[in-house]
């Protein structure tokens, strides 16, 4: 599934609920649902800094597609990290650089955080990217 169908989805995921309060809920749920993440990404190479929870992510090169691996110590950020694996790992590398991670934005999610939660949004998905352009330059 492109990167494009997955924003999609979430995106209509997200509609179904009618207030906020629904969709933290949604949030946490995927959080929730995450994998536990292998500890060989668990280091502090993998802290993303500035955030207010601890955030680890890591990620590595599987049959040419970017895999994602990602934990925090708040569920909120749990969940908020897990709408990054959902929408972007399992793509290439350059589909996750050529991302619009913006659209993510069209949901309102960025207006109903917490400033420092919305400004770990905007570090994940950077971190994210940063790493795919890494391996994508060998």
């Amino acid at each position: 599934m492109s990167y494009e169908d997955r924003i999609e989805e979430l995106l209509d995921d997200m509609s179904v609920f009618e207030d906020w309060t629904e969709k933290y809920e949604y949030i946490i749920d995927l959080g929730r649902k995450l994998p536990p993440m292998p500890e060989k990404f668990r280091k502090n190479a993998n802290l993303i800094k500035g955030c207010q929870s601890r955030v680890w992510v890591g990620t590595e090169l599987v049959d040419g597609k970017l895999v994602v691996h990602a934990d925090s110590d708040s569920l909120i950020t749990k969940g908020l990290i897990a709408l990054f694996i959902r929408l972007l790992s399992g793509l290439t590398p350059q589909e996750v650089t050529e991302a619009d991670l913006q659209r993510l934005n069209s949901c309102g999610l960025k207006e109903h955080l917490a400033s420092t939660r919305a400004n770990a949004l905007t570090t994940m998905g950077d971190t994210i990217r940063k790493a795919a352009a890494a391996l994508q330059a060998g």
